[in-house]
């Protein structure tokens, strides 16, 4: 039984990653759909797509990597769990790595970086944090 998907997700990435996997299959909703869409905005994977295979809807995500063939993600940590939710106002938003990393929202305007949350003055559950 699954019952945090976004850690499920954010682990199979860290694994992937670790193995040098070109790309990764993980199941398909629209918070991973636009969490994966966040991490492509930001240059931490290449690309995702919806696919279906065998009757069921997965999400591909093509992973990034450097010239000398060294993950762009080095890190990724789920912040906000299904038995302590974080959530932080607008001026309350924590930095990540001294602003070389991104925390991941889910705001009322949708699912979005921290930058971006800032601008909007809008404050949300903090998801997951990369750099």
């Amino acid at each position: 039984m699954i019952t945090d998907p976004i850690a499920d997700m954010l682990t199979s990435l860290r694994n992937a990653l670790h193995a040098r996997k070109e790309w990764v299959d993980v199941p398909r909703s629209r918070l991973k759909e636009a969490v994966a869409k966040v991490m492509v905005e930001e240059g931490f994977v290449k690309e995702c797509s919806a696919l279906e295979e065998g009757g069921f809807p997965r999400l591909r995500i093509w992973l990034a990597y450097d010239a000398d063939g060294q993950p762009v993600m080095n890190g990724l940590v789920r912040v906000s769990k299904p038995s302590l939710r974080r959530y932080a106002g607008a001026d309350k938003i924590p930095s990540v790595q001294n602003g070389l990393g991104v925390n991941i929202l889910s705001t009322s305007r949708g699912i979005m970086t921290d930058r971006a949350a800032r601008a909007l003055h809008v404050g949300g559950e903090i998801l997951c944090r990369l750099w």
